[in-house]
Parts: C-alpha cells; structure tokens; sequence
C-alpha cells in the first residue's frame, strides 16, 4: 500500500513501525530527528524505502542530527547526500550530532 501524501510503501514489517529520523541518501553518516529524542529512545530511520534503528546516546531535538554510524575525528560527515562537515571528535552511532563535535566544510566568504 502507498502512503497518500509521500508515495512510498508502508505495508511490510520495515515500514510497521513509526519513523522519527529520516536520511537522504544511504551514504549519509547523520540522519535528521522528526521529533525531539531521548537518551535511551530507539530511533527509527528511514533511508529511502528501508528503514533501520539505533538507540539515542544523548537528548537530540527536533531538526537536530544524529549519527546512524561511528565517525573517526576528521572524517567527513554526510547529509542529504552532500559533505557537510568534518568530525572534531569521535562519535558513535546514536550521538547528537552538532557544533561540539562538526565544524562545517561548506564554503564561507573569506574577510579582507
């Protein structure tokens, strides 16, 4: 059966459960949490028409990210299929993922 808004399978036992994070791409090392997270909450997340789970480690909001694999400091960080970020330290699946553990790769104005 198709949802009716989004067009993608929701019968089987992958789609029987309620997501709460979604990723873009299956290259992506970050997915993006629906609704704010606990530590200790398990998270469901969609890639495409998968869907897979992990348990939050820490308190994640709303739009936040959170890692759905390990990252070595300096290791690029993937989102929505683009490079995003670099780590500035290790984290584990399940970790919020934001400015104490990334610093952006996206390009900025250089001041003269």
């Amino acid at each position: 059966m198709l949802h009716p808004h989004r067009r993608f399978d929701v019968t089987g036992a992958a789609m029987e459960k309620t997501w709460n994070a979604i990723a873009i791409d299956p290259a992506d090392g970050v997915a993006v949490a629906l609704r704010d997270l606990a530590p200790g909450d398990e998270v469901v997340v969609r890639v495409g028409g998968k869907v897979e789970t992990l348990t939050a480690r820490d308190a994640v909001a709303l739009g936040h990210k959170i890692a759905r694999r390990p990252h070595a400091v300096g290791e690029p960080v993937r989102k929505y299929g683009a490079r995003i970020a670099l780590a500035t330290q290790a984290f584990a699946a399940g970790d919020h993922v934001h400015v104490h553990n990334i610093k952006s790769a996206r390009a900025r104005k250089e001041s003269q």
